[in-house]
């Protein structure tokens, strides 16, 4: 059955975020300063019409942090998950994709993350590029920034 993605609102990929990113911690641990803004919106991934969303990710607008010609035109994404039963059937990617065409018609230039460094493999296939050193989010673990320029 195909992938289906839309825009939503938080409330509805919000189980999916804590319950994947932020097992075992607090409810609000999966609450981000972003969820609010003016200019954030989320995704979701579902089969085909069914209802339970299977893939989500947040993004919005956030210069990137280091030095780039492109960092005033940047979108970050946070609180990208899949659901456990169905990794590696292209539910990230496809929330990724309908991510990146989102955020270049609004304008960005450069997509930009903080990933866990266990999923960069994941971030090289969809043409991310790894800069600087890793780092730790405290309870959460292993980081990488991760980055890559979108056509508009």
């Amino acid at each position: 059955m195909p992938i289906r993605t839309a825009v939503v609102p938080l409330s509805e990929i919000y189980e999916l975020r804590w319950a994947v990113l932020r097992p075992g911690l607090p409810r609000e641990s999966a609450e981000f300063a972003e969820d609010g803004g003016p200019h954030t919106f989320h995704l979701a991934a579902y089969e085909g019409e069914e209802p339970a969303v299977l893939g989500c990710i947040t993004v919005f607008p956030d210069p990137f942090p280091a030095p780039h010609p492109l960092s005033a035109a940047a979108f970050r994404f946070r609180g990208m998950a899949s659901a456990p039963e169905v990794r590696g059937r292209g539910y990230g990617a496809a929330v990724l994709a309908a991510a990146t065409r989102e955020s270049a018609a609004r304008g960005a230039r450069l997509l930009w993350c903080n990933g866990r460094t266990e999923a960069t493999g994941f971030y090289k296939s969809q043409g991310f590029s790894v800069v600087g050193e890793e780092f730790v989010i405290e309870g959460v673990g292993p980081h990488l920034v991760f980055s890559r320029e979108i056509q508009g």
